[in-house]
Formats: C-alpha cells, sequence, structure tokens
C-alpha cells in the first residue's frame, strides 16, 4: 500500500522529473506496489546510469542528505546518494552492478532494457519490471523478496491463463 506521504513524495519527483532524459525509474517496494503488488513502502528508490544519478541529485539539491558517490558492498556497487523529500528517504542509484562470483561484475544495469510505464494517478511512472526485480533479487541472494516476486507473477500469469 502507498501511504499518502510516499506519494506526495512521488508527485515531486515526478514532476521534476518527467522531462528530464536521464533514463530513470522507481524500483524497490515503490515500484513493486505501483504494478499491483500489495506491500508496504518503507522509502523511495531511483535507479538510473551514472550520468543520471548526478542530475537527479542537481534536480534536488536542496533534498540532498548523502551526496552521490561511488558506493561498494560485497554483493552490489553503484553511484549512491541520499535525498528526504517531505520527510520520506529518498535512494538514488546509478550504474548498479551485482557481484556474479568472488571477482567478477555484472555489466552496469541499463534500465532502459527492463523499464516499463505505470499509469498511476494522473502520471506515467518509469518502473521496473516485476520480471528484472525478481531476477535481481535471486542474483543479491535476497531469496524472501525473490520469492515473494515468483509467487505474485505465478499468480498473475494464472489470472491471465482464465481469462483466455
Amino acid at each position: 500500500m502507498i501511504e499518502p506521504q510516499h506519494l506526495a513524495a512521488l508527485v515531486k519527483i515526478y514532476s521534476r522529473l518527467r522531462d528530464c532524459k536521464a533514463a530513470w525509474v522507481i524500483t524497490g517496494s515503490l515500484g513493486m506496489a505501483l504494478q499491483g503488488m500489495d506491500l508496504n513502502v518503507h522509502d523511495i528508490d531511483i535507479q538510473n546510469d551514472k550520468k543520471g544519478a548526478f542530475e537527479i541529485e542537481r534536480q534536488f539539491l536542496e533534498n540532498v542528505i548523502e551526496p552521490v558517490d561511488a558506493s561498494q558492498s560485497e554483493r552490489i556497487r553503484s553511484y549512491f546518494g541520499k535525498l528526504e523529500i517531505d520527510g520520506i528517504k529518498v535512494e538514488i542509484m546509478g550504474d548498479i552492478q551485482k557481484r556474479t562470483n568472488e571477482k567478477t561484475w555484472d555489466e552496469p544495469v541499463r534500465v532502459e532494457t527492463d523499464r516499463r510505464w505505470v499509469n498511476f494517478d494522473e502520471m506515467q511512472i518509469r518502473v521496473l519490471s516485476l520480471e528484472y526485480e525478481y531476477q535481481a533479487y535471486l542474483k543479491l541472494g535476497r531469496v524472501e523478496w525473490a520469492e515473494m516476486l515468483r509467487k505474485w507473477l505465478q499468480n498473475q500469469a494464472e489470472k491471465m491463463d482464465k481469462t483466455k
């Protein structure tokens, strides 16, 4: 469920980024909720390439709480920064790479490849497909989220089969 405060922050993000040339998408729990999944949204995640991450930061300079910079953990690296819009945490990620084994990183995610548009509250929101999200969570070892996505996708496919 998308709480009113998250929706208000999303409206502000959308109004500033709708004409932005960067290939941004909403991902994570909000992206999933926008595509129909029933789950709690805790923050807003915006994914992009490196250049786009810095562009989004420039669009929201008054909201920056952690500037975009190179960031790396054991399984993921990206250009990462944080905003706060009306009390809602917004994470910006650019050129996300996932570790495929102990030595190798995937190529940076090209969000254009798996981007979808969702009509929501008179906005056309860019999101990552749930199929992509499922694969990404598997690669990151986040099995619980991957399983939740798999079950939801399977349920949606079964509903489509029944309507044929």
